[in-house]
């Protein structure tokens, strides 16, 4: 695409010599001929239908070349009836938007396809979380990466290179978000009267370690603050609604955490019919059924966990957990966690993973300088779950779905 934009950008300068110099040359040899010989412009607009035809069928190529090779679609349209969602901003790495097309027609196909499709995800999460990086988008590049390092079995080498880029994108996002707090406002504070002022309490930072008894990984769980002699900051919902994909059969990410009035859009990237769901007390929702590049749209106005499951997919779950704090965060899979611009006092921190039967909860003090090195232990004492309802709380029929 990019050589096509060249061809057709480069017109006016390499084409229009090129014509000058087939006029120059003498192209016909005899004064008979030169009586019906055409006009420069004649010549030049004969030379620049050539290079628009060129520009076409360069173009239809390189769509086809996209299109083999897993590229961007054109976004359809989305579910009737649900919310219209806002239109995505172009992917950074278009591969991210085209299922494989490989045909299932026996139980070792679909065993086949869905290894493939499960590297397919390694990889474009993988390759998207760089592209975003070199791009500057560190926002983008983290979610990426974060995404990566939670895939059920992830290769040991794709972890140990991808680990420290993550580790560098979030110190970064640190750094600035850290300046943008120390930044003075514009016009600046007035002056005190009657002497100074007392100092304005400044925004510290909050960190420590999760672990979870039983070795399961601690990057899937979520963090908060409360405070308790004090008010306790609102959330502000993001600018942009947040993305949980359908892809590969899976939920990406596996969990998210959102403040109130969040809105999240369930985007369907596989090739097949998906039907998101959740039965949690005060959060359900039915998205229906929405094919390939649909999605369903839906703000949580609630705090509390939201599992997701899928009506056709059986296997398919998910959590996002909303909060009613400004002070919240996901540890890294390492368990390392990071909560910055937090006022000094007292807080409840609560911490909650899937695989616990509650919310583990303690008393945090935050001085002047932070709290560091807080340890939090998460049990591992929630129930297997025996039987996966469907969305209308029933046991699924054992002919349905895969």
């Amino acid at each position: 695409m990019v050589r096509t934009a060249f061809i057709a950008a480069s017109w006016d300068d390499s084409s229009r010599r090129a014509a000058d110099r087939l006029l120059d040359r003498g192209c016909w040899q005899t004064d008979r001929e030169s009586a019906s010989r055409p006009t420069r412009r004649e010549l030049t607009s004969l030379v620049q239908s050539l290079i628009r035809r060129v520009v076409v069928i360069a173009t239809a190529g390189a769509a086809i070349g996209i299109l083999l090779a897993g590229g961007a679609v054109l976004p359809a349209a989305p579910v009737a009836g649900a919310a219209s969602a806002p239109t995505p901003a172009a992917p950074l790495w278009p591969a991210h938007e085209l299922p494989l097309p490989i045909t299932v027609r026996s139980p070792q196909d679909l065993a086949f396809k869905t290894e493939v499709e499960r590297q397919y995800l390694i990889f474009n999460l993988m390759a998207g979380g760089r592209v975003a990086y070199e791009a500057g988008d560190l926002t983008r590049a983290a979610r990426e990466w974060e995404a990566l390092l939670r895939v059920p079995g992830l290769p040991g080498e794709v972890g140990r290179v991808v680990t420290p880029l993550l580790a560098e994108v979030q110190r970064r996002q640190g750094a600035g978000v850290a300046a943008a707090a120390d930044s003075p406002s514009p016009g600046g504070a007035p002056e005190p009267v009657g002497g100074a002022a007392p100092a304005e309490p400044r925004g510290v930072t909050v960190s420590g370690m999760v672990s979870v008894v039983g070795g399961i990984g601690p990057g899937g769980a979520v963090i908060w603050l409360k405070r308790l002699d004090g008010a306790t900051p609102a959330p502000k919902p993001s600018r942009r609604p947040r993305v949980v994909n359908q892809l590969g059969k899976t939920f990406v990410p596996h969990v998210l955490v959102i403040p109130v009035g969040e809105t999240v859009v369930f985007r369907n990237d596989d090739p097949y019919f998906h039907n998101v769901f959740s039965l949690s007390p005060g959060q359900g929702f039915d998205a229906g059924l929405y094919d390939s590049g649909r999605w369903y749209e839906k703000t949580f106005t609630k705090p509390g966990v939201v599992e997701l499951l899928c009506n056709i997919h059986a296997s398919m779950s998910a959590y996002i957990y909303v909060v009613d704090s400004a002070h919240y965060t996901q540890p890294r899979p390492s368990g390392a966690f990071v909560i910055r611009n937090v006022f000094p006092g007292r807080y409840e921190l609560s911490a909650w993973h899937e695989a616990s039967a509650s919310i583990v909860k303690q008393v945090v003090k935050v001085g002047a300088e932070g709290a560091a090195g807080v340890a939090v232990r998460i049990p591992v004492d929630r129930s297997p779950v025996v039987i996966v309802p469907d969305k209308y709380g029933k046991p699924r029929q054992s002919q349905l779905g895969y």
